[in-house]
């Protein structure tokens, strides 16, 4: 194998990793609304630090080894649709972190409330269900798919 696949083999790598973890973390974010107690919702928010590392990883692999591509294959500066995945890759990175702010924020008020009775209160169930926040999971997740169908199409290439 030379260089370039490598690179291609990395990059690739590194989406699956992305990919992976942020819909581990929708999942378990999915089951936390649907959870009736306290307990359950924290446990549930917890669980979504294990796929930190992999979104964490996906996150800077796309990106290092999606530019280190970019210049090893020669594709010009004004080149549209790596510079539209970029657009979108960065848009689904803020959006991530900020849904993941929420997020802990929730897991927070979930083991307070645990650890006091095991009750759901209605702040814990308007939080899990915060229509802003859900809106921005889901639109991290619409900008990550556009990542995708933009580098797998290639469009006006």
């Amino acid at each position: 194998m030379d260089k370039t696949q490598w690179l291609l083999m990395l990059h690739i790598a590194a989406a699956f990793c992305l990919v992976a973890g942020s819909t581990a973390a929708a999942i378990l974010n999915a089951l936390a609304i649907r959870s009736d107690k306290p307990s359950e919702a924290a446990f549930l928010m917890k669980l979504i630090r294990v796929a930190l590392p992999l979104i964490f990883a996906g996150v800077l692999g796309t990106l290092l080894f999606g530019i280190w591509l970019w210049h090893d294959l020669g594709f010009g500066f004004g080149t549209g649709w790596i510079w539209a995945a970029l657009v979108f890759w960065a848009l689904a990175s803020a959006l991530g972190g900020r849904g993941g702010r929420h997020q802990e924020q929730v897991r927070a008020v979930a083991e307070r409330e645990a650890a006091a009775g095991d009750s759901m209160s209605g702040e814990l169930r308007a939080m899990l269900r915060d229509p802003k926040a859900l809106a921005v999971n889901y639109a991290a997740g619409v900008a990550t798919i556009a990542v995708l169908v933009i580098m797998i199409w290639k469009p006006g290439s």
